[in-house]
């Protein structure tokens, strides 16, 4: 899982590096790019993509759904938090250098597409940590806390006006996108065979609706009380997915998936 998250912050790197300079000779160039990436991207799956073999039937498990129970509902409502810091920094990172910094937005592209790289690494590293752990939630709680602090790092700096910020939002690039791995692995786990399409349908549907709602309500935010005030708001989402994070019933429960077959 670590490898397949991977790839969404590569194609941030992609779109860090080439967005900017394409939007600097018109916004069609850059809308036009992002068209024919998604036709090659839909070109590559007819292509390549195959359905597994279909897995033998396997008897229902005796325990019903997952949802009878806290610790799926706990997962998704920490991963929707989560949401909130990696959409405010995925959207208003390079806003942030540009008109707060002074950068030019190519010069701040280049330096996103850096730590865009970096947390594609970090993903994989973090799904090798939970390996090695034997735990995912235990890894998870730890970067949501550090998301946490590292935020209001940069709601420190910018509010002193200091060089720090910028580093400080350099290495909280990185930070936010490192949990997605292990929320998705633990809820296909907790879940197992027969309720993992449902669960992960959920999932994903209660992360998507915080990160549609994020991007406007943060600007209206910074528009309102400055990016120091928003960016301080922003790392209390963090804090709070990491007291919600399930660390003592992964613990006691036992995986979904053992009792099939």
């Amino acid at each position: 899982m670590g490898i397949r998250q991977s790839a969404q912050p590569l194609g941030v790197a992609v779109a860090a590096l080439t967005l900017p300079t394409l939007a600097d000779r018109g916004r069609s160039g850059a809308l036009a790019f992002l068209g024919v990436f998604c036709l090659a991207a839909a070109a590559l799956v007819v292509v390549v993509v195959r359905d597994p073999p279909a897995p033998r039937a396997q008897p229902r498990s005796r325990r019903g759904s997952p949802y009878r129970r806290p610790m799926l509902w706990r997962i998704h409502a920490a991963s929707a938090l989560l949401v909130v810091p990696q959409f405010t920094v995925v959207t208003f990172a390079l806003v942030f250098l540009v008109d707060a910094r002074g950068w030019h937005a190519a010069q701040a592209g280049r330096w996103l597409a850096v730590t865009a790289v970096c947390g594609a690494a970090v993903r994989l590293l973090a799904g090798y940590w939970s390996d090695r752990a034997g735990s995912r939630m235990g890894p998870m709680r730890i970067l949501a806390v550090a998301t946490g602090l590292i935020v209001l790092a940069v709601a420190a700096g910018a509010a002193a006006r200091s060089p720090l910020a910028v580093v400080a939002l350099l290495v909280c690039s990185v930070a936010v996108v490192s949990t997605n791995g292990l929320a998705f692995t633990a809820v296909a786990e907790q879940a197992g065979s027969s309720w993992a399409g449902r669960a992960l349908g959920i999932q994903n549907t209660g992360q998507n609706a915080f990160a549609a709602a994020t991007p406007p309500l943060i600007a209206a935010g910074i528009g309102a009380a400055g990016y120091p005030a928003v960016f301080a708001a922003v790392a209390f989402f963090p804090l709070v997915a990491a007291a919600l994070v399930p660390v003592a019933a992964e613990r006691s429960a036992p995986l979904a998936g053992a009792e099939l077959g």
